[in-house]
């Protein structure tokens, strides 16, 4: 996390809280830009519902990427997670003075902000399943392959004893 005060400070400041966004906000905290999307998107939906529950995000993301990226809203200061939702808070350490004014502001502030536009590059499809239990369907058709295939061995073994 590199976050750059001297964007924040008095004169800068003044221009960013003409038209805060959540890129800017995400900007603070990630240089890698599927990272400030899933932060953003996260920041974005606490800021629609007021809280935020996990069982009540989208499945654009996976659950445990919904959980990461809200509980590190919690680490930094910006959420609060009190009895299993996650809303955002009032309270700011005082070096950050600036950057909490600008996400006061950028909360208080009612426009529509796409992430998919503000984020282009951003990777957003869901990552591929690595390991683990196989799902369900999955585990069928791995399991009639293995049928199919053992069927084929006893098949060919027959051919070659007959001959």
């Amino acid at each position: 996390m590199a976050i750059k005060y001297w964007e924040f400070e008095d004169a800068p400041l003044k221009e960013k809280l003409k038209s805060p966004n959540v890129r800017e906000l995400a900007k603070i905290y990630f240089d890698n830009e599927t990272r400030a999307y899933r932060f953003s998107k996260s920041l974005l939906e606490v800021k629609k519902r007021g809280t935020l529950r996990l069982k009540n995000c989208d499945t654009t993301l996976p659950l445990a990427t919904w959980k990461r990226y809200l509980d590190f809203g919690v680490a930094v200061g910006i959420l609060k997670h009190e009895n299993s939702e996650y809303s955002f808070t009032d309270r700011y350490s005082k070096p950050f003075k600036n950057i909490a004014t600008y996400i006061k502001t950028w909360v208080e502030q009612n426009n529509n902000e796409d992430v998919e536009v503000l984020f282009a590059n951003a990777k957003v499809e869901k990552q591929q399943k690595r390991g683990g239990r196989p799902s369900s369907s999955s585990a069928v058709e791995a399991v009639q392959e293995i049928k199919k295939d053992a069927e084929e061995g006893t098949a060919q073994n027959k051919e070659e004893k007959s001959i």
